[in-house]
This record gives C-alpha cells, structure tokens and sequence, in this order.
C-alpha cells in the first residue's frame, strides 16, 4: 500500500497539479514552504536582515513563485509566501541554513517523513497502547504514505516537526523524564496554532500534582524563556512584526477558514467552536490529576489533536498527524465503541472509512499507473483526497461520542494492550 500510495503521488498527482497550475496561469517555482523560513532563517543568521521584511518577502516569492508578486494584480495567488513564523523556529532551522537550499530542502523533506513516521510509536507509548513491533513499522509505514506524509514530502512545511515534538513531550511525560518533555514542548511553541491544546493540558496536568511533575513547567517556562532572549538578542522587537506578518499572511491566505467554517455560516461555527473549546478545558480540569499513560490522560490528547484541526483556520492536510493519537485511542476502544451505540459506532467507521479511501483508492491508481499511461488517470487523480476534510470533524465526532456515551464521561478513551493486540486487558 505504501508504494502504491507513493507511485499515485509521483506519477499521478503531481503531473495532473503541475498541468492544472499551467492552465490557471498560476506561477510555480520551487513551490516548498520551506523556502520563507529557510531564506529568512539564513539572512537573519547569517546576515542579519530581518526576516519579516517587504525585501525577504519579495525573494521568497520569487523562490516560490519564480518572480515576484503584484497585489494589484486580480489574478495573483493569495499566499505571499512571507516568513511568517516566531523568531525561534530559527535556532531549530539552524543546522540546516548554510547549505544550499536544494541540499536543505532535500535533508529536510527526510526529516519530515522520519518525523511523521517516529511519532507514531510515541503517540502509542503516550495513549497507553501496547502491541507487536511488527504492527509499529506497519502502523509508520501507513502513516508516512497518508496524505499528510505526500504533502509533507512535497510542500515541506514544517507542522511534521513540531507533531514530533508533541508526540516526544507526551511520551516523556509517560516515562517520567518531566525536563524533556517541557523542553519537547516549549519547542513545539515554534507553530503555536497546532500546539496550543496541548500546551494547555499538559501545564495544567503539571501544575495538578506540583510536588512530583513541577519539573515538566519549569523546564517548559525555562525553555521558552530562553527561546524568547534569545530571539529578542537576534531580533530586537520582533514580536510586533511577528504579529503584523501573521495577519498579513492569514489575510492574504484568504482568509482561511476553519473546518467548521467553510462547513456552517459564521456564527454557528463560532459558537460550536467556543463550546467545543470550553467542554475541552472543562475535561481538562477533570483529568489533570490523572496519571500519565492512563485512559484520562489518552482522552485529553485525543480531544486536543482532533479539536485543533477542527477549529484551526487552516485546511492543509500536513497538520493531520495531529489525528494520530484519536485514532489511536479510538483502535484501542474498538470493543467498547461497538457496545457503545449506534451514534459512537457510524462516526467511529466514517473516521476509519475516510482514511482507509485514501489509502484505499490512492494505492488503486498507484498500480493502475504501471499498466496505463499516467495521464490517462487524470481524471481521477484527486479521487484519494475527497475525504480529506471530512477526516477531522468525524474523528472528532467520534471521541465527542465515546467519551461521553462510555461511561457518561466518568473516564477517557484509552486502554492498555497485552502482548497480543487482539486482546484488551
């Protein structure tokens, strides 16, 4: 399945985007988000130029674009490829800014896929599911072929690396190594729209039993606030820029609405997504003395990945590892959700049933591709990516569901495996 999928993307996809761009008109260059922040990276480092500069901006559109942009102009893309990110994500881009950038590029799409990949038995070490290390690689093999693994190959944007960071700071915190975990967490601040959740619970969680987890918030505060010093020492006064260049870049993104957004009218949207967000910190409270690895504490990180990609105002598919530890948690629960009723039942299998179409058809077309010529397959070149977005609410759904439907709520999602992964305990 995983060459399949891979073979779909490259010989199919790819090609079919590429013509549909050049029938637009729509300007195409190196086409990696990576490049904004690896050009303003390098010229802040190296050169001391301030990333969020009208100039760094023009040179990363004419990187990504292939020329500039004029936004006087009806027919311009929307995005302006500006950097866009908190000065800290340069000192984890660092290692990688004084090659060129074809060579960075190529180390960091790598690092991406092994990101993706390793956070999946991280997220099981974290949720409390136990199984045989040969449904571990299968599980990474999976996940690297998604969406999110071709998306973060070919886009290289760097959501990928701060899931990892998510995924290793849950992890510690199983293992009891608090000072990794904050540090873990403190850097995934470096996109704080996908980390948010998360940083919520897990400093409450610490703050629930001080004596005992007071090291995960003072390595978490110690972290950033170096991050912070150091970022103001590179670039004095960079946090009005920042939040300049984040509204310029939400504006000039189209104003990208949420999933729940481009799914209901405003004010419906905004409601559920108040409410939604108040049930989550209201659970929050109830789990904070909850021990790491337990059902409570997998519930939490379950409702945060989902909740994100739900609310966030931002539908690309390489922040949909976050879903990882949901579906996790719903795998683990699978015996209970059945027992559970019909509601909890149709959204768990619409979750699975998305997932398992774009693998599904992805690795369908990926096959066909050796028998037919490629471009025959155009037509049906997007058919793996029709679920993508109706990926995120139903899990959501689903964990809404079974926390609530299992048990009124009394307790959280996950259980621990034996040895045999077709036995709960």
């Amino acid at each position: 399945m995983c060459f399949g999928v891979w073979r779909w993307a490259q010989a199919v996809l790819v090609p079919s985007n590429t013509v549909e761009a050049q029938r637009k008109g729509i300007p195409i260059g190196n086409n990696s988000d990576f490049y904004a922040r690896w050009l303003g990276t390098r010229e802040l480092l190296l050169h001391r130029r301030d990333p969020y500069s009208a100039e760094i901006t023009r040179e990363s559109q004419i990187g990504y674009y292939g020329r500039s942009l004029d936004p006087s102009s009806p027919g311009e893309p929307l995005d302006v490829a500006a950097f866009a990110y908190p000065i800290p994500v340069v000192f984890v881009l660092a290692p990688i800014v004084c090659w060129p950038f074809a060579t960075a590029q190529t180390i960091f799409r790598w690092i991406l896929l092994l990101s993706i990949g390793s956070s999946v038995p991280l997220w099981m070490r974290a949720t409390g599911l136990r199984s045989r290390k040969m449904y571990v690689i299968a599980g990474m093999a999976l996940a690297i072929s998604s969406s999110p693994g071709i998306s973060s190959y070919y886009k290289q944007n760097p959501s990928a690396l701060v899931i990892l960071f998510l995924a290793g700071a849950a992890a510690s915190v199983v293992r009891r190594w608090f000072a990794l975990s904050g540090f873990l967490l403190a850097l995934s601040s470096i996109k704080p729209q996908i980390s948010i959740l998360f940083i919520i619970f897990l400093v409450l969680w610490s703050a629930a039993r001080w004596p005992e987890r007071r090291r995960l918030a003072w390595s978490f505060c110690a972290t950033t606030a170096g991050l912070l010093l150091a970022a103001e020492a590179v670039l004095p006064h960079w946090i009005p820029e920042f939040v300049r260049s984040a509204r310029t870049y939400g504006g000039y993104s189209g104003g990208e609405a949420s999933i729940l957004r481009a799914l209901l009218p405003a004010v419906p949207a905004y409601l559920i997504s108040g409410v939604l967000l108040l049930v989550f910190l209201l659970l929050c409270w109830r789990w904070r003395k909850a021990a790491a690895g337990t059902e409570a504490f997998a519930g939490a990180l379950a409702w945060a990945g989902a909740l994100t990609l739900v609310v966030l105002p931002k539908l690309s598919s390489y922040n949909h590892p976050l879903l990882i530890p949901s579906l996790l948690v719903l795998i683990a629960h699978r015996q209970e959700i059945w027992r559970a009723g019909l509601l909890v039942r149709a959204f768990t299998r619409g979750a699975f049933a998305c997932q398992v179409w774009q693998w599904g058809t992805a690795s369908a077309l990926g096959l066909l591709s050796l028998l037919l010529p490629p471009f025959r397959l155009r037509f049906a070149a997007g058919a793996p990516q029709y679920t993508l977005f109706a990926l995120p609410p139903l899990t959501l759904l689903a964990v809404v569901a079974a926390t609530f439907a299992m048990g009124n709520g009394r307790r959280a999602l996950t259980v621990s495996y034996s040895t045999n992964p077709c036995r709960t305990e």
